[in-house]
């Protein structure tokens, strides 16, 4: 027999059982269970809507190979991408005001509709400059949505439950992307027309879900936090440190992304390697994830981002060391690690932070703060590696990295105590 209490950690929902004979143990099955019950409808809605449109998100991953379709000269690529990358930086910002404003629903049905609307002008544009508007919007309307998903993902749960929460919202992340990477590798074979096509159907399926299952919240209040756009963040002395460690931690992981190709193609291996070593994180970041959700709750969360955090850091400056496939492949599989034991810890700790009123624009910074820190990637990452070579990107992404850690953990207590 178990007799349950319930936590002041948790949400209403959760229940935690406290056992009154130690000869009955939980199945696995009903721990996943009561790991993931009462989440309530409006996270099951974005968590499917998410999934949905992640499996159609094909345009991002073949841009590059689009561009060169179009005839697009290598040397201006990085114009295109960087002008997609600059919209990254509007998205979040703009999400975060519309879902203080107008609701969570508004911002994401806004969002969905503006990206499958980029898309589309992506598709037609003519030459390189509306090449490049078309990326712009197509990076801003690609971002606009996330705050009031995260918006959503914050209220389905309190405490350490909302850590749960948004870990299982990049677990969806992950499977749909790693279906999508090996749908539009063939779809790409065969032209571009039906890859665009589907992404901008899950999209706007996407922004139809949302408007039909999604409740509508009510506008924030006339308060001072209301009306005072990001002027609340800015005066939030905790929140501005944590997005220290964001934004060092994002700009190590797209590395991955943007340099780590070079790494693989400056060794003389065949791009298939780039594919295997992004098979082997959907892997192990879907199969390990769940059980990550179960067993690491129990952990003072600034500490395991720490961890987790120093481990991508680890596994990106060891490329520096690896020369061959499987010395590659054993490189993403520390990175990955790394990512399965932080994901969904600064998500909810953004939430925990915000006030009621303004949980839309602390993501949106937050956001914000990851799009800086991958467009700084984009930017740097490739000119260093070119300019003063391998080592000395590796050694400061190690650098880097590793700092953010530590602020994670200095700015520990006054977290702590601000959300106790």
């Amino acid at each position: 027999m178990t007799s349950t209490v319930r936590t002041p950690l948790t949400s209403p929902e959760a229940v935690v059982s406290t056992p009154s004979s130690p000869s009955v143990s939980p199945a696995p099955g009903s721990l996943l269970r009561a790991r993931f019950s009462g989440l309530g409808g409006p996270f099951w809605v974005v968590m499917a809507g998410t999934m949905m449109n992640r499996l159609g998100a094909m345009v991002l991953p073949f841009l590059v190979f689009f561009l060169a379709a179009r005839h697009v000269p290598t040397d201006r690529i990085p114009f295109v991408l960087g002008a997609l990358g600059l919209g990254g930086l509007f998205g979040p910002v703009l999400g975060g005001l519309v879902t203080d404003r107008l609701g969570a629903r508004a911002a994401m049905v806004c969002g969905m509709l503006a990206t499958a609307g980029s898309q589309g002008l992506l598709f037609v544009a003519p030459n390189l400059a509306t090449l490049a508007l078309a990326t712009l919007a197509l990076g801003a309307g690609g971002t606009l949505h996330m705050p009031g998903a995260s918006s959503v993902v914050a209220g389905a749960a309190e405490g350490e439950r909302r850590r749960v929460a948004f870990g299982l919202l990049h677990w969806a992340i992950n499977v749909g992307t790693a279906v999508a990477g090996a749908i539009g590798g063939f779809l790409a074979e065969h032209g571009y027309g039906l890859l665009f096509a589907l992404d901008a159907g899950t999209c706007l399926a996407y922004g139809a879900l949302v408007a039909a299952k999604l409740p509508r919240t009510p506008r924030a209040g006339r308060s001072v936090t209301a009306g005072g756009g990001y002027g609340v963040v800015l005066r939030d002395r905790v929140m501005l440190a944590l997005l220290v460690p964001v934004l060092t931690g994002e700009a190590v992981y797209a590395l991955t992304e943007f340099t780590l190709p070079l790494a693989i193609r400056d060794h003389g291996l065949p791009p298939t390697v780039y594919g295997l070593a992004a098979a082997v994180n959907a892997v192990l970041v879907v199969a390990l994830q769940p059980v990550a959700n179960l067993i690491l709750t129990r952990f003072d969360r600034n500490r395991l981002w720490a961890f987790g955090s120093a481990l991508v850091t680890a596994g990106v400056a060891l490329t520096g060391t690896a020369g061959s496939t499987l010395g590659f492949v054993l490189t993403v599989a520390v990175w990955s690690l790394g990512e399965v034991v932080a994901s969904g810890l600064y998500g909810s700790m953004v939430a925990d932070l915000a006030p009621a009123d303004a949980t839309g624009r602390y993501q949106g910074a937050a956001g914000w703060a990851r799009g800086l820190a991958r467009f700084g990637a984009l930017l740097f990452g490739s000119a260093v590696y070119a300019a003063f070579g391998p080592p000395a990107l590796w050694w400061g992404a190690l650098t880097l990295g590793l700092a953010g850690s530590a602020v994670a953990v200095l700015i520990g207590r006054r977290f702590r105590t601000r959300v106790s």
